[in-house]
């Protein structure tokens, strides 16, 4: 079961407003970056269902998670079915995220008192996804949709809350122009882990980095 209740969920991600998104079939290393992420302030992880290794890797940081990482919110995202979401939710994720929009998947997540964060790239999308009950839409590819669709979705959408994934960069001209833009918040996957990650030095280096982010945020 969840380690967090929705309400838990939700004052994380107001508190911390972005949320690492990876994926790695090698449980121990999974670990590592999801300690570093912890110790260097971010309070919610999106781990990613993208590989054979998903749910095995996914159970044994939801204990790793427990035990090490008490307040962080570890959520499942890239899943696109009823029965991936019903997997996950028993193995612990305390938040799902969708690269689509699917009901049947938002309703799983209600019944189980668990955020839902279905993914939009048209403002017709958005206003659907908000309709079935999401109260965050992922905004994804935020690579190719950009500050200025979101700067542009907040005047008739200006209380829908966002958060924008794909291209968003550790830096702080980054930040700037996404949460300049409205965005609510962001899930900052590969541009977050660009960097060597192979001795503890190399994972103190991610933890320096994330602090740096979360100073920034703040």
């Amino acid at each position: 079961m969840a380690n967090l209740s929705s309400a838990e969920v939700h004052a994380q991600l107001e508190a911390t407003r972005i949320a690492p998104v990876f994926y790695n079939a090698d449980i121990i290393f999974s670990q590592k970056i999801l300690q570093a992420c912890y110790d260097g302030g971010m309070r919610v992880f999106e781990f990613t269902n993208r590989g054979d290794k998903a749910a095995d890797v996914f159970k044994e940081l939801r204990e790793f998670v427990n035990k090490n990482c008490p307040e962080l919110a570890l959520g499942i995202g890239t899943i696109y079915t009823t029965t991936e979401a019903r997997q996950f939710i028993e193995l612990g994720a305390d938040f799902i995220v969708q690269p689509v929009t699917i009901a049947a998947v938002g309703e799983i997540c209600e019944s189980n008192n668990i955020p839902w964060l279905p993914a939009a790239a048209t403002l017709n999308e958005i206003y659907h996804a908000t309709q079935l009950g999401a109260e965050i839409v992922k905004l994804f590819p935020g690579n190719v949709l950009g500050p200025g669709f979101v700067k542009a979705i907040k005047g008739p959408m200006p209380n829908v809350k966002v958060m924008v994934t794909g291209g968003v960069e550790p830096t702080e001209e980054s930040l700037k122009s996404w949460f300049g833009a409205g965005a609510n918040y962001l899930g900052m996957g590969s541009q977050l882990f660009a960097i060597p990650l192979t001795t503890e030095e190399d994972f103190a280096a991610l933890r320096e980095r994330v602090a740096h982010v979360m100073q920034f945020v703040k």
